[in-house]
This record gives structure tokens, C-alpha cells and sequence, in this order.
């Protein structure tokens, strides 16, 4: 499921990547990896556990941004009678990591890969999420091999998994896919990507699903126009810009949902597994997103769903692209649920999947995946889940939170940034906006969403003032500055 993407380029030490690095120091996160790590990363890189299936006869391929090497997933997609077939081939960190071993502890430490604007701290060394475990193109990898077989409509007929060696032919990047799509130029195992992913998209909206194509946000670092009144001489100052997803993002992401569909159904049938649930967003924080739709123009009938609004939004148009980026908020409660010897537990689905779902398509990304994978290997072999899976899946659901945390809190401390870093120049300038949140116990302080630029802020009003929820105003910038504390407001307003 999406998060928030923001990237800022520029060279490091111009004033946002500074912060950013501050901001890396402040919370305590450092790419760098202990020396026996280091070690034993370079030992399983040159000796990996290989299995003895060989697929290095399917001319795989990925698709990425054209500058990740942290390459997971890798797909070959064919026709299978009147149906199709897909073989979908993920990173197999186990052949690379030693249960208890120092790498294994330092994943348990890190849970994630946390992504900043302008880099990524990796969940494991680059030696091996970058290199040896990823599936990167002309290079023989072990791998954890899908072959979901889909009838005519695209629906699950047959699911097998195994280990397999398998070399990718091609690293693709989603501007050139929609191009060979969209010109005819795409040879069929490619060109099917369209064809299943709307096939599967429009199953998705059958059993009531959502996919949030989450545009990408890029604060783009412009010349001052040497306004004295707005900024002075040499000063850097930034604007927003967004880049929304191809269709072809879309197809993409329905191939790891089937996936991850898949590997549920098989954890739920075999009685044991981790999987990713999320309750029903509650009406507060459904409501929060009918006002910021009401702030940035956005029509939302009251007969409309969400799942519909969403649905007919232009990522393409700034408002809409806005919104989406707030619908993550609707994400945040989703977590793992262990489960074992056939004690099914309450909730076994995940609300915006509209189905029972699990993480296992990213485990260079992130902790749970490399377990979930060696669940659906045994239970699709027939055999007992290995020991030392069994052994950490109690604890894993608090890992992966704890995790989900720290992960938050950087998205929300890089957004606090960025937004401050937009408006640094700015301060005392008025803006329309809308009143989206109020704080219960505090009713002067709450959240204005404001019309241009599309960003969110705290806002102040006098004591004993009670800020109008819902309504529109005109707020007043009070502060915007991205060297205050890591925790404390960046941005203010105040009504005016």
C-alpha cells in the first residue's frame, strides 16, 4: 500500500538536503551498518544458499524508477489456454540471511527501509539489497517464484511457490513501459501487463477495493526573483510540483496485490500466518477528508463513496493530486496479525483490498515479507513452517509497529520540512483555506488546508476563540521555518 512520496533534489549542501541530514541526526538514523554485519553480508553475498530449481529460462523483467537498484520484484506474464499465467520472481533473503545471525538482528533493529526526500536508509547493506539479493538485470539470483495461473477475468485458478534460480533480461522504468504500451511497440509478456492489470483493477472495484495511484511530490528549488519583500538576494526558494502515476504504476501494483491476495489465501487455508489487516476507516477521519476535499475544490456527493470519489480523481490536476496524498492518512491503522495452529483470528482483511492480504513481495524493504514467504513455501510443499519462523511470530507484529512508527513519524517530519521550506519566504502573507481538524480539547488550535498552494499547517487563533470546523477563512502565515525542532509545529497560522 502507497505512501507519501516526496523527493527534493539539489546538491547537499543547499539548505533543504542540510536540514534533511539535520533532521537524520536529530532522530537518531544512520545508514551506516555495524562491522559484523558488514562482515557477514560480504561471507553470504559470495556463498548464498542456491536452490536447485532452475528458471533462468524465463526472460523476466522489472519495473522500477530508473535509479532504484534495490530491485524486489521481477515478472514474466504469459497466456495460458483462454487465461494467463504469472510468474512473478521476489529478492529470497533468506539464501543471503542467518536466522540469528547479525544481519538477522540488525533487520529485526531497523524493521524497514525509511525513505527521506533526498536518500533512503536501508533495511539491509547495500552489498546485498543493491547488489548480490537484487534482482537486477543479466545476473543469476535465487529467488522466491509465484506462479499464479488467472482465468479469462482475471481471477486466481491455481497458485504454486517455490525457491528458483531466475535471471532478469530487462530493467524496465514505468515512463518507458507506458510508452511501448501505449505506442505497440511492448512485446506480449509485457503488453499483458496492461491487459491483466485492468482485468484485475476491475475486480478490485467488484469487492469493493481501493488503490490510491499516489502522486509524487517534488519540491523543485528555483532562482530568487530578488524581490526584496520576498526574499533577499541568494536566497534559495522553492515551489511544489507533482508527478502522477502512469496506468502502467497501476497494472504494476495489481500484480503484487495478486500476490499478496494470494499468499493470505494460503496462510488462512494452511492455519498459520502474518498478515497485513486494517479496520473500516472511522467517520472522523472520513470526515476530516470530506473538508479537505470541501478546501481544495473537490466535489464528493454525499452519495458518493470514497472508493468512487477516488476513483474519478486526475492525478494529473494539483487539487486531486493533493487530495490523494492526504487519502494515506485513511492507511494508518493498518497492522500485522499473527495467527497459528488454526486459530483463525477477528479480522483477516484489509479494508482498502477489500479482501484477506499480506506483505510479502518487498522483503528487501521491509521485515515481515522474507516470513511470509517461508509460510507460503511450507504450506504449499506440505511441510511444517521452519522453527525459527515460528519463533519470532509473536513478537513480529510489534516489530513491524514499532517499525510503522518510526517510519510515520519521518514522513511526517519531512513533510513538516518541505512545507516549511515552501513557505519560509512567505511569512505574513495571507491565504484562503479551510478549516479540516480541530483539536477537541483545544478548540483555537486545529488544521487549515489551504487552496494554493495545496498544504496543510497548524493554526492558532486567539484564547477562547473556538475555530470554525469545517468553514473557510483566511489564515494568516505566522511562521514557516525548517530549522525548529524535530516534534514541535515547522508552519502556523493564524486566522485573520
Amino acid at each position: 500500500m502507497p505512501r507519501r512520496h516526496i523527493r527534493v533534489t539539489g546538491a547537499p549542501e543547499a539548505p533543504l538536503r542540510a536540514a534533511l541530514t539535520t533532521l537524520r541526526t536529530e532522530l537518531g538514523l544512520f545508514g551506516t551498518f555495524p562491522a559484523e554485519v558488514l562482515a557477514e553480508a560480504e561471507r553470504t553475498a559470495n556463498a548464498p544458499a542456491l536452490p536447485s530449481y532452475d528458471a533462468t529460462d524465463v526472460p523476466f523483467f522489472t519495473i522500477d524508477p530508473p535509479t532504484s537498484t534495490d530491485l524486489d520484484q521481477a515478472m514474466h506474464l504469459s497466456r495460458q489456454g483462454t487465461g494467463y499465467r504469472v510468474r512473478y520472481a521476489i529478492a529470497d533473503v533468506a539464501a543471503f540471511v542467518v536466522p540469528s545471525g547479525p544481519l538477522d538482528r540488525e533487520a529485526h533493529r531497523r524493521v524497514t527501509t525509511l525513505y527521506f526526500p533526498d536518500e533512503r536508509i536501508p533495511l539491509h547493506p547495500q552489498l546485498l539489497s543493491e547488489g548480490a539479493a537484487s534482482l537486477l538485470p543479466d545476473q543469476v539470483r535465487p529467488a522466491v517464484l509465484w506462479t499464479i495461473d488467472l482465468d479469462a477475468e482475471g481471477r486466481t485458478l491455481a497458485v504454486d511457490v517455490r525457491r528458483a534460480l531466475v535471471r532478469s533480461r530487462a530493467k524496465l522504468d514505468y515512463d518507458g513501459v507506458q510508452k511501448q504500451i501505449d505506442g505497440g511497440t511492448a512485446e506480449e509478456p509485457l503488453a499483458l501487463l496492461k491487459e491483466i492489470g485492468e482485468l484485475r483493477e476491475r475486480l478490485e472495484v467488484e469487492r469493493g477495493g481501493i488503490s490510491l495511484n499516489v502522486p509524487e511530490q517534488e519540491i523543485v528549488e528555483r532562482a530568487p526573483d530578488h524581490d526584496p519583500d520576498r526574499a533577499p538576494d541568494g536566497d534559495r526558494m522553492y515551489e511544489l510540483a507533482y508527478r502522477a502515476p502512469h496506468p502502467a504504476d497501476g497494472w504494476n501494483a495489481q500484480i503484487s496485490l495478486l500476490t499478496g491476495m494470494a499468499a493470505a489465501d494460503l496462510m488462512l487455508a494452511s492455519g498459520t500466518g502474518v498478515l497485513r489487516t486494517l479496520p473500516a476507516a472511522p467517520d472522523g477521519a472520513v470526515g476530516r477528508l470530506r473538508r479537505t476535499a470541501h478546501a481544495l475544490h473537490i466535489d464528493w456527493p454525499h452519495h458518493v463513496s470514497y472508493a468512487g470519489l477516488v476513483r474519478s480523481l486526475d492525478p494529473h490536476r494539483p487539487p486531486h493530486a493533493a487530495f490523494l496524498q492526504e487519502c494515506t492518512t485513511l492507511l494508518r491503522g493498518a497492522g500485522y496479525t499473527v495467527f497459528r495452529s488454526g486459530a483463525l483470528p477477528d479480522i483477516t482483511t484489509h479494508s482498502a483490498v477489500a479482501a484477506p492480504y499480506a506483505h510479502c513481495t518487498a522483503p528487501l524493504r521491509r521485515l515481515a515479507d522474507r516470513y511470509a514467504a517461508e509460510i507460503c513455501l511450507a504450506a504449499v510443499a506440505g511441510q511444517a513452517v521452519p522453527d525459527w519462523v515460528v519463533a519470532a511470530l509473536d513478537e513480529l507484529p510489534a516489530r513491524m509497529a514499532e517499525g510503522s512508527r518510526r517510519a510515520g513519524t519521518v514522513e511526517r517530519e519531512c513533510v513538516d520540512l518541505v512545507e516549511a521550506a515552501l513557505l519560509k519566504d512567505r511569512v505574513g502573507e495571507v491565504f484562503d483555506g479551510w478549516v479540516v481538524d480541530v483539536d477537541e480539547r483545544r478548540p483555537a488550535v486545529g488544521v487549515v488546508q489551504l487552496e494554493s498552494p495545496a498544504v496543510i499547517g497548524r493554526i492558532e487563533a486567539a484564547d477562547g476563540e473556538q475555530l470554525p470546523l469545517g468553514e473557510r477563512l483566511r489564515a494568516r502565515l505566522t511562521q514557516a521555518d525548517p530549522a525548529v525542532a524535530t516534534g514541535a509545529p515547522k508552519v502556523r497560522f493564524a486566522p485573520v
